[in-house]
């Protein structure tokens, strides 16, 4: 595996200091290679969630390294000097709500992210565009969110955390409020999105409809991550 993905090692985050101090993550290693999708599972109070905020650059870790696409942000502290554009324009997120603007349509809600990071305006609504098309919503690219399926909404969520190109995307229980034959369909868009568009994709989830599709898994109990071959079994 190269690096062109995400990779971290060693990686540590302790809060609070003294008798009272808690080791959230005591170590983790994990690599996630452009075009694959991996599972991240494990129980409440695991890890997960510190795990996937240092992994989105929300919080410090307080040890180790992490390399996305190609380039060392962190090494027992941050390299880059603005955390805001690393989320931006190398981190896409894909949450469990579709988090889309009420006010804007479904074109505008897609583009802004490029906007905001510089493109113009009809070059961000053209990578919109070839989004929604990819993921099959092109004809609701008028739409306000009001009006789509909970099935659409999470196709432009999904466009969303592409449209920057980053390298990784971090998609934490995509699946947790759709039935078996969305949340299959939505694990499906997400490998097709990865080997299209070269990107690495966490999926972090409880879903058990949804595990068996992984090829690979890392289990954190206790903030230590073990990894496994998954089943790799085919989209029901």
């Amino acid at each position: 595996m190269n690096d062109k993905g995400i990779r971290i090692e060693g990686m540590r985050k302790r809060y609070g200091s003294g008798d009272t101090a808690v080791d959230a993550l005591k170590g983790v290693d994990m690599h996630v290679a452009p075009g694959e999708v991996v599972g991240l599972i494990g129980p409440s109070g695991s890890g997960k969630s510190t795990l996937l905020k240092c992994l989105g650059a929300v919080i410090d870790p307080t040890a180790g390294r992490m390399t996305l696409g190609g380039e060392v942000i962190y090494d027992e502290g941050w390299k880059v000097s603005d955390l805001r554009a690393l989320r931006r324009d190398k981190i896409g997120f894909v949450f469990q709500a579709p988090y889309l603007i009420p006010f804007l349509d479904v074109t505008d809600n897609v583009a802004l992210l490029p906007m905001l990071a510089g493109a113009s305006n009809d070059e961000a609504r053209a990578r919109a565009l070839e989004l929604l098309t990819a993921l099959d919503v092109q004809h609701r690219a008028g739409a306000m969110p009001s009006q789509l399926s909970g099935g659409e909404q999470q196709r432009v969520a999904i466009a969303r955390g592409l449209v920057n190109r980053p390298p990784v995307i971090l998609a934490d229980e995509p699946t947790a409020p759709l039935d078996s034959q969305r949340a299959m369909a939505v694990v499906r868009i997400l490998n097709d999105m990865a080997q299209k568009f070269e990107t690495a994709i966490i999926v972090v989830t409880h879903d058990e409809k949804i595990i068996p599709t992984f090829k690979r898994i890392y289990h954190i109990r206790d903030g230590v991550t073990h990894e496994e071959a998954g089943e790799g079994r085919e989209f029901a």
